[in-house]
């Protein structure tokens, strides 16, 4: 493969000679590679199935960003974007260029955006063939060859095989996930994680993008056929991809998106699935990706002799996932773009089992709950999560926001109230109890909601309000038992369900003092009250 002279002479300030890198490889040749490497195997039907241990999930603990003058009074320094110094990360960059030297290496060129106007042109390194066809699938392609004009703004560096010495390099663990924005460059090390690419380059749009008045999502998006379209915010094992995946819809995407001036568009040109449990009935346009060539499997179990995949089996991870180009879906945008959202969906998995199911938000609502960011983390999504976490998570994507969340709270109020958009509070977790005692709430009478709020079909339907947490509660949805839409009915014990209501309410009033300041009286007394919980 001819490697352009602009490629093989700087890669990302890797010094690289053109004989040890592979350029833009396409699906098939990248399987060969993969396959001659022992990197995968083949799945019955074409899938090539990969595994990520130790790492399974994402490192959040083990990313930095360089704290230097430029960025410095931008970013919303903390546990979740950590400072490092220029001297560290230069002294790891070297290190890893002299893991680099002398290997096999593949190289991809391609955006992050579907929007010309704001798509990120990207420059993706790896050391293994499968993240460079897991680039391949999760990023925008260009249309035709890679011109040689092709710069990139950013250019990651993923050697998972280099594995960092915290005594010496100034990380956690064997990890290191490095962001310099001043550079252009990310270094990511000593994790086989394939998620960890794409929500990188996610964190650098968080950043970039609010500057020219667009709102970086944590978001699935899809449309109907008169381009009604609608997003749904929520962090892994909520419902995004599933809920979004809807053969009567067209989809945008499945997890980032940007909210400009002229609509929604997608970030990436694949989706990456959880794929545990799936199975043709409960999921069919996603699983039909599982018997695609292209398709990447993470942490699958497949049988030895058949290559049948166990979806059922968790063996290595609650956290298997899988990696398909948007075209492997029968109803997806071919532009990845779509209008101004008519409805946004707060998605949330509630391991309390106290919240509604389904609730309408007033404008004020919807900043407060998405400021809160209410969720749980969910089994094998991050390292060391062996179950459901009650957690906050503000702007529904706290891991991979990088500016203070005001800024994107900020945006999200202005363009809900200039396109009029409804706003919903969707709870796709527990009902009937607490984590251990309830059951999820199932996916039949969740899609029965989301369907009815798409097409509006509770428009004219009354509501009550909800004592505990203020909420405006449909008094029917077509499909789903009225009983279910209240939860206190769904407790055997009413007291309980007060005892855990109050706990909830009182973690939100808590979580919300961060932001009490900074916002008006109405957005803070939008939330729940204390005053009002049963008990």
């Amino acid at each position: 493969m001819h490697v352009p002279d602009h490629v093989s002479s700087h890669l990302g300030t890797l010094q690289l000679a053109p004989d040890t890198v592979s350029y833009n490889l396409k699906r098939p040749c990248l399987y060969e590679e993969a396959l001659a490497r022992n990197e995968g195997r083949l799945a019955a039907d074409g899938p090539l199935v990969t595994r990520t241990t130790p790492h399974t999930g994402r490192s959040p603990k083990d990313r930095f960003i360089v704290r230097d003058a430029s960025v410095a009074d931008q970013i919303n320094w903390g546990e979740v974007n950590q400072p490092t110094d220029r001297a560290t990360f230069d002294h790891l960059h070297a290190r890893m260029a002299d893991h680099a030297e002398g290997r096999d290496l593949f190289v991809q060129d391609l955006y992050a955006g579907w929007d010309e106007d704001y798509r990120l042109p990207v420059r993706i390194i790896t050391e293994k063939a499968w993240h460079s066809l897991f680039a391949r699938n999760m990023f925008v392609q260009p249309d035709g060859p890679v011109p040689d004009s092709f710069e990139p703004s950013f250019t990651v560096v993923d050697l998972c095989e280099f594995e960092a010495d915290p005594a010496r390099d100034g990380t956690q663990s064997e990890a290191a996930i490095f962001v310099d924005i001043e550079q252009n460059l990310i270094l990511i090390g000593g994790t086989h994680y394939g998620g960890e690419i794409k929500k990188s380059i996610f964190s650098v749009l968080s950043y970039l993008l609010p500057d020219e008045g667009v709102l970086p999502m944590h978001c699935s998006a899809n449309e109907s056929d008169d381009g009604s379209t609608a997003v749904f915010f929520g962090l892994s094992g909520t419902g995004k991809t599933t809920l979004s995946a809807d053969a009567g819809r067209t989809l945008i995407g499945d997890d980032e998106h940007g909210w400009s001036d002229r609509g929604v568009y997608n970030f990436e040109g694949g989706c990456y699935a959880k794929m545990i449990d799936i199975t043709p009935e409960s999921e069919p346009e996603i699983y039909g990706t599982t018997e695609e060539f292209g398709t990447i499997l993470e942490n699958v179990i497949v049988d030895p002799e058949s290559r049948e995949p166990d979806f059922s089996d968790d063996t290595i991870t609650q956290n298997t996932r899988g990696s398909y180009p948007l075209s492997a879906l029968p109803h997806a945008a071919q532009d990845g773009q779509g209008g101004h959202p008519d409805h946004v969906l707060f998605l949330t998995y509630d391991a309390f089992g106290v919240l509604p199911p389904v609730s309408e938000l007033s404008p004020a609502q919807a900043m407060y709950h998405f400021l809160s960011g209410y969720t749980a983390k969910v089994a094998g999504t991050e390292a060391g999560v062996s179950e459901p976490k009650a957690t906050f998570s503000t702007c529904f994507g706290e891991p991979f926001m990088v500016r203070s969340p005001a800024v994107y709270a900020e945006l999200l109020g202005e363009k809900i109230h200039r396109h009029d958009a409804d706003c919903w509070l969707v709870n796709t977790g527990l009902t009937g109890g607490p984590y251990g005692e309830g059951h999820r709430i199932e996916l039949t009478h969740t899609r029965a909601m989301v369907d009815a709020i798409l097409d509006d079909r509770l428009a004219d339907v009354p509501r009550s309000r909800d004592p505990v947490f203020g909420l405006s509660i449909p008094d029917r949805v077509p499909g789903v038992p009225s009983t279910l839409l209240t939860p206190r009915q769904t407790w055997d014990d009413p007291a309980a369900y007060d005892r855990h209501a109050r706990t909830l309410v009182e973690a939100f009033a808590d979580n919300f003092e961060t932001y009490a300041g900074r916002v008006s009286e109405t957005v803070r007394t939008a939330g729940p009250s204390l005053e009002t919980a049963h008990g």
